[in-house]
């Protein structure tokens, strides 16, 4: 068996060439023949493929702005809201639970509130279970 390889480098071309001989007396031989590109040309597409690659995660980036600005902003705000409300909680608020129970603070622990419900009846509901205030009615006056 035999191998052989070797290059011939031109002017801006460069061949390489290998041969080997199989066990059965075949021949085979490889040829690779390529273009020399000067350094600064290298250069020159690496920094053109880069700007391109930053182009197409472009549109990815916008959308993750938009979604930032329309859907995370808004829930963190009201997330801070809604634990603002519930430090800020004291006896004789109105007060409306996730379950939909209206009922009147009448008793705060620091993870729990009692709430009347009616005359004589209280419960215990967690802080998180409060999901507002109560909007203040507005009574109608009777004209005499």
């Amino acid at each position: 068996m035999g191998k052989g390889q070797g290059s011939i480098i031109g002017e801006n071309i460069e061949t390489r060439w290998s041969w080997r001989v199989n066990g059965g007396g075949k021949h085979e031989m490889f040829v690779i023949t390529g273009a020399l590109i000067p350094g600064t040309l290298v250069l020159a597409l690496q920094s053109s493929s880069q700007s391109s690659g930053f182009a197409l995660f472009l549109p990815l980036i916008l959308i993750m702005v938009i979604f930032y600005f329309l859907m995370i902003l808004p829930a963190q705000r009201r997330q801070k809201k809604v634990a603002e409300m519930l430090k800020s909680l004291k006896n004789g608020d109105k007060v409306i639970t996730n379950g939909g129970i209206y009922g009147t603070i009448v008793g705060l622990e620091p993870d729990s509130v009692q709430l009347r419900i009616a005359e004589q009846v209280k419960i215990k509901v967690s802080r998180s279970a409060i999901s507002g205030l109560q909007p203040e009615s507005k009574e109608i006056g009777k004209s005499a």
